[in-house]
């Protein structure tokens, strides 16, 4: 695994590299296999990104029609209630952009999450069939407790090994939700975290920098197998890192 932690003097700035690398990846994924396959995260911190994708002069550099979009977890909430992963990126970004409606993969919770749970899983396994790789780009956040997606600490999903897709309950939400697991996550080609605010940087410091501990901390657990994993970080939530290993 190839490992580059990048950090950005604001959110603003980061937000434009990050727009840039989904054009980048998008691009080359394109020319390649004709088609570029995307995790959205939900969450404060791509919804940035998300906006300046949908206008100029980032909105005509991808080739949308042949974008394929899906979610590394989702809420099961209604669709359309804020809370709602899928709601938000489409507010922000897909209703702005000619991405075809049958290349969007919500998660939606219709049935029971452990329905929903297999249904994706199996949609994923459809789509990506028996190719070692997987997404072409997945983004996720950093929670303050060290989740990702809907990784959360000592949750049964952290030691799913053959499922791509979990339901898990939040104890603390009184909520079902429904994840990818590391087990789709580390095939990708691209897995990009994107960090802002000191609030940030504690849990930040310990993922990056603190002992091996996937179980208290599941963000350690993404460590693509034959991909690269990029840390885009603000200069707050990157204060207290004592090793920066390329500074942008």
């Amino acid at each position: 695994m190839a490992m580059s932690i990048q950090v950005f003097p604001d959110p603003q700035s980061l937000s434009k590299a990050a727009a840039e690398l989904f054009v980048h990846v998008a691009r080359d994924a394109v020319a390649a296999t004709g088609r570029f396959s995307v995790a959205l995260s939900g969450g404060g911190s791509p919804r940035q990104i998300y906006r300046m994708l949908a206008h100029p002069p980032y909105r005509g550099k991808v080739a949308w029609r042949k974008v394929h979009v899906f979610w590394g977890d989702e809420r099961c909430v209604p669709e359309g209630d804020s809370r709602h992963n899928a709601t938000a990126a489409s507010e922000d970004l897909l209703n702005h952009v000619p991405v075809v409606k049958n290349q969007m993969h919500p998660i939606l919770c219709y049935e029971s999450p452990q329905t929903v749970a297999r249904e994706y899983d199996s949609l994923l396994r459809s789509f990506f069939g028996n190719q070692a790789g997987s997404f072409d780009l997945v983004l996720l956040g950093l929670g303050g407790d060290g989740h990702t997606a809907s990784l959360f600490p000592q949750n049964e999903a952290l030691s799913e090994r053959e499922s791509w897709a979990k339901e898990v309950f939040v104890q603390e939400h009184g909520m079902f939700r429904v994840t990818l697991t590391p087990a789709i996550i580390n095939r990708s080609a691209i897995v990009l975290f994107l960090v802002h605010g000191e609030s940030k940087s504690h849990v930040l410091q310990a993922v990056l920098e603190g002992p091996h501990n996937p179980q208290l901390l599941p963000a350690q657990l993404i460590k693509p197998v034959n991909g690269k994993l990029f840390w885009f970080l603000d200069e707050p939530a990157a204060s207290r890192l004592t090793t920066i290993r390329s500074q942008a």
